[in-house]
């Protein structure tokens, strides 16, 4: 029987809770991804707009991933995508997140600032950045006020790390929700844009998400019609799966990412998940049918 990884031609792969939690990686991660290096393209999805597709790559390899700039796709590429085709070529953009965020808004010929006085910028951004105040965030309201388009990167409630779940830029997005009474467009998981972008990168649409979040990476995957795997190393766990609604069942789950190149446990309609990957343990279950079966 075929590994699970061979169903497909593409790996459209997490970040933090996947492969690793803040510097520390996964145990077993790497290798099994060495198991397709070459045979299948890997990309890499980050809903963290904090880091340059650069910094992101030359973090993967030193974590034992070998991966290339043009291999990273990250939400702040995604919102500055959203901005250019909203804006006029030059538009002012208010940022709040990172310098690698406003870099991202630079390159495509709009405007970064971070402060303004009198007339408002004609966007703001945001993106996640531990260095975000309440100064910040003030500035935002002030924009968003004055109906500047907002573009958040991603709405992660929570980001995992090497402690647990530190605050993600859903945190912050939902105090700018409450100051501003408006909801940003959103640039990354589970929302379109970020997908779509991963999967031109990709060059196919055969392609297997592979993530820790049902709230992100599988919504994500359902919402442009991909299959996908949810991996038990990072934020969701079997009880909200059990608990989950449609949109946020995977096609697979399993333990850990060694379960790419197993064949999978065929679909069960009944019985207890946690027994199931018990009794087959470094294989993915079947949860649901696949997409393709289902187009």
């Amino acid at each position: 029987m075929a590994r699970l990884r061979d169903r497909y031609e593409a790996l459209l792969l997490d970040l933090d809770g996947t492969l690793y939690r803040g510097p520390v990686v996964i145990d077993g991660a790497p290798a099994a991804l060495a198991e397709g290096v070459g045979a299948q393209r890997h990309v890499y999805v980050t809903n963290n707009a904090s880091r340059s597709p650069q910094i992101v790559a030359e973090h993967l390899a030193e974590l034992g991933f070998p991966a290339a700039t043009d291999d990273v796709v990250t939400s702040a590429q995604a919102a500055a995508r959203l901005l250019a085709e909203q804006l006029e070529p030059g538009a002012t953009v208010l940022v709040v997140g990172t310098d690698d965020l406003a870099a991202e808004v630079d390159a495509v010929g709009l405007r970064p600032i971070r402060r303004f006085n009198g007339q408002a910028p004609a966007a703001v951004v945001q993106g996640h950045s531990p260095l975000t105040g309440w100064p910040d965030l003030a500035e935002a309201a002030y924009a968003l006020r004055a109906d500047a388009l907002w573009i958040a990167a991603n709405t992660d409630k929570t980001l995992p790390n090497e402690r647990g779940l530190a605050p993600g830029n859903g945190s912050m997005v939902a105090a700018l929700r409450t100051a501003s009474g408006r909801d940003p467009i959103v640039a990354g998981k589970p929302f379109a844009p970020l997908m779509e972008d991963a999967l031109r990168r990709a060059g196919t649409r055969s392609a297997l998400v592979v993530g820790d979040r049902l709230d992100t990476d599988i919504e994500g995957a359902n919402a442009v019609g991909l299959d996908s795997l949810l991996v038990l190393t990072g934020v969701s766990t079997l009880d909200e799966l059990r608990d989950a609604p449609a949109e946020l069942i995977p096609t697979f789950v399993a333990d850990a990412l060694d379960a790419l190149n197993h064949p999978p446990v065929e679909f069960e309609s009944s019985g207890d998940l946690a027994e199931r990957l018990r009794r087959n343990p470094g294989r993915a279950v079947t949860v649901r049918a696949s997409n393709s079966d289902i187009r």
